[in-house]
């Protein structure tokens, strides 16, 4: 039997109980809990999506409440996939809620990816765009594709009923110094509820087979201007032809960036001491500490050159790699015959 909490959308004659049905049997995974992610599991969520997935590694800080309004001021310091969950359930107590507080790897991608209908993509950053899709090509999977950049939004549908790819619109990632900083890039409160208010809608649009989903468009929202552009890109057999999940998913850059893996790591930090620099925020350090490890955000490192010693090699780690990439970056350009290397996948590959 159909709740009647769902009447004013039912009532409508494109939507009916028939669209509502498949909604209520939907399973959808929402990768990223933040600007995008909440906006997107709020109106599932409230809709009536059978299933949803969460996907996240992160706990709330005060810096998300202007634009992540799921969350409150006494759940910081709170797992978001946790807090996100708690609030579903007092909004839509019949949804089922799968929750993984951990980040997306290639280790875990499809086995997550693979009980879900449709991917919602709500990351901010480019490596887990091209892990989701990859996965999606591999299982034949949907994914609903959101992205935010100051006052503009991008919405688009990926590998649905044959279509186009993410790598049909984006054939190769940027080089990690040709996007901003992941600690400098701000964004308009607002502007995430618009854009995955959208993303939302088109994942409805997927289920329930109404309307025509933004399939081989590139839909820009400009929040400035409140315009919005559309335009297409075309099909690439090539990018349909993924088999395995790629050995790497970090961001290339320009310089030779020497860097470790996290087995690596593990075996060399157990046998011997080293010298690792830890440039994440305090905040950060305080929710995940690496003991041995010196706390010097990447950017205080210049500031603060003197605390360390350049004599043995040093190992700089961040969360998820990309700001350890960077530090190794611009230490290399001032002393070349140092040796400065990189976690890769940052302390998220070894929690």
């Amino acid at each position: 039997m159909v709740s009647p909490r769902y009447d004013r959308q039912i009532i409508l004659k494109e939507f009916g109980e028939k669209a509502q049905k498949k909604l209520s049997s939907a399973n959808v995974l929402v990768v990223g809990a933040g600007g995008l992610g909440t906006p997107i599991l709020q109106y599932l969520n409230s809709m009536g999506v059978g299933h949803l997935g969460i996907i996240d590694q992160d706990v709330v800080h005060e810096s998300n409440l202007h634009r992540q309004v799921i969350y409150t001021e006494k759940q910081i310091g709170v797992s978001k996939v946790r807090a996100a969950k708690d609030f579903l359930i007092s909004q839509n107590s019949h949804t089922k809620i799968s929750i993984f507080e951990t980040s997306l790897t290639k280790e875990n991608a499809i086995d997550i990816i693979l009980n879900f209908d449709v991917v919602v993509d709500a990351s901010d950053n480019f490596p887990t765009r091209y892990l989701v899709n990859d996965a999606c090509v591999i299982l034949n999977k949907p994914f609903v594709y959101g992205a935010l950049h100051e006052f503009e939004g991008q919405i688009s549908v990926f590998n649905h009923n044959g279509g186009p790819t993410y790598r049909c619109l984006f054939s190769k990632p940027p080089k990690e110094n040709e996007i901003p900083n992941c600690n400098t890039q701000g964004v308009l409160g607002i502007l995430p509820g618009i854009v995955g208010s959208l993303q939302a809608l088109e994942c409805v649009k997927i289920i329930t087979g109404i309307g025509k989903p933004i399939v081989g468009s590139l839909l820009i929202f400009n929040a400035l201007k409140q315009q919005y552009y559309k335009f297409k890109f075309p099909k690439k057999p090539e990018n349909i032809k993924i088999y395995n999940l790629l050995d790497s998913y970090q961001l290339a850059c320009e310089t030779d960036i020497l860097s470790i893996t996290p087995k690596q790591f593990k075996k060399l930090i157990k046998i011997k001491s080293l010298q690792i620099i830890d440039v994440r925020e305090p905040f950060e350090v305080k929710k995940h500490p690496l003991q041995g490890a010196i706390n010097i955000p990447l950017l205080s490192l210049k500031e603060k050159l003197k605390e360390i010693n350049l004599s043995p090699k040093v190992y700089y780690i961040c969360q998820s790699g990309a700001r350890s990439l960077k530090a190794v970056e611009e230490y290399q350009k001032h002393f070349p015959n140092n040796e400065f290397i990189s976690l890769q996948g940052g302390l998220n590959t070894l929690y």
